[in-house]
């Protein structure tokens, strides 16, 4: 009962808060508070958010379309890869939203900055005290109930009538973090029949309880011989103070690709104060992992691993938003990227994930 009592107080804000409020309307909301999450009351009105606004793309059917025709053998487009600047056009917004979003954050004296290569993303700090005007909203204060972690939070916000089609969403509002995302764990999976065919004559017998990379090339059929294109470039991201060791990386590619060079390594980039210490007591699982097979598999191809730090300014993400617009400021970003991170999905909204 206190939850729907809750949830009734925050559409009640969104609602008939102000005369201001016949014009806006709730653009996104959460149904309950996310489990393991308590309310605990109002958030101190001084409190400064950094908040984030995503404009409306110009078109990403479009984007995912041109994905397809480059990615499918059996289209005239085949291998046709857009370039960087091409890419961006999908993604910009349009004038009008441009035009539209800054009108309406000057009318409330909020100066914006724009964060991303396509200007589809904009940063502004203010009070709780402006935000609940702003989005015609509550904002509060959330405890996980485990870890005692707080959180600025609120259950639904509107934006103005007309901006409909112009705002995807602002962020953080309803989304909560994960209160264990610096806890990273392994765990013994189930004994379960293999997905694949693991006992033919081209497969080790030992692929149906361990995955080694000779596994996984006899299994796709991934060439061990040395990459040739050497502007490619594959990308490892690093999160929640993960760090990947380079001496046992060594260690791996002597026992499991004694054909590659045992100096073989990656580059490192780092962003939100990232750092990668080669101390062995913090070898991180995860790094380890992902540097160790993609580098592993990948047969000399240019491998690099980015470390993000704590310090991320994408809200409760842990940079999983910061280090796509880290990467896509570059004048030749990566052809890959790849990440082993997730985060629990009833804390997402459907805007942000999209």
């Amino acid at each position: 009962m206190l939850t729907r009592a809750i949830l009734l107080s925050y559409f009640v804000a969104v609602c008939c808060a102000t005369p201001l409020a016949l014009s806006m309307q709730v653009h996104e909301a959460r149904e309950d508070i996310p489990e393991g999450f308590i309310h605990s009351g109002s958030a101190p009105q001084d409190t400064v958010l950094n908040l984030q606004l995503a404009l409306v793309q110009s078109d990403p059917a479009g984007l995912e379309k041109a994905l397809m025709d480059v990615s499918t053998p059996s289209s005239a487009l085949y291998g046709q890869h857009l370039s960087k600047e091409e890419v961006e056009k999908f993604v910009a917004p349009s004038a009008d939203s441009v035009a539209a979003v800054q009108a309406w954050l000057a009318d409330n004296d909020i100066e914006a900055k724009t964060i991303s290569p396509a200007k589809d993303w904009l940063s502004f700090s203010i009070p709780v005290s402006k935000a609940n005007t702003l989005l015609n909203t509550e904002f509060s204060v959330f405890t996980h109930e485990e870890t005692g972690k707080t959180s600025i939070r609120t259950l639904a916000y509107s934006i103005p009538a007309d901006l409909r089609g112009h705002v995807d969403l602002v962020h953080p509002t309803i989304i909560f973090p994960n209160p264990f995302a610096r806890l990273p764990t392994m765990v013994t999976p189930p004994k379960i029949k293999p997905a694949v065919n693991v006992t033919s004559d081209a497969v080790p017998a030992s692929c149906s309880s361990t995955i080694t990379p000779a596994c996984l090339q006899d299994l796709y059929g991934i060439p061990t011989t040395p990459a040739t294109q050497k502007s490619n470039q594959l990308t490892v991201s690093g999160f929640i103070g993960q760090f990947a060791q380079k001496a046992d990386l060594e260690t791996f590619l002597n026992q499991f690709r004694p054909d590659l060079p045992a100096s073989t390594t990656f580059t490192l980039q780092t962003l939100d104060g990232g750092e990668n210490p080669q101390n062995p007591n913090e070898a991180g699982v995860e790094a380890d992992l992902d540097i160790q097979y993609t580098v592993g598999v990948a047969s000399e191809v240019p491998t690099v691993f980015i470390s993000v730090g704590d310090d991320f300014q994408d809200g409760a993400l842990e940079g999983f938003l910061d280090i796509i617009n880290f990467l896509l400021s570059e004048s030749a970003p990566p052809q890959v990227l790849t990440t082993s991170y997730g985060q629990n999905e009833n804390t997402i909204s459907r805007n942000l994930a999209k």
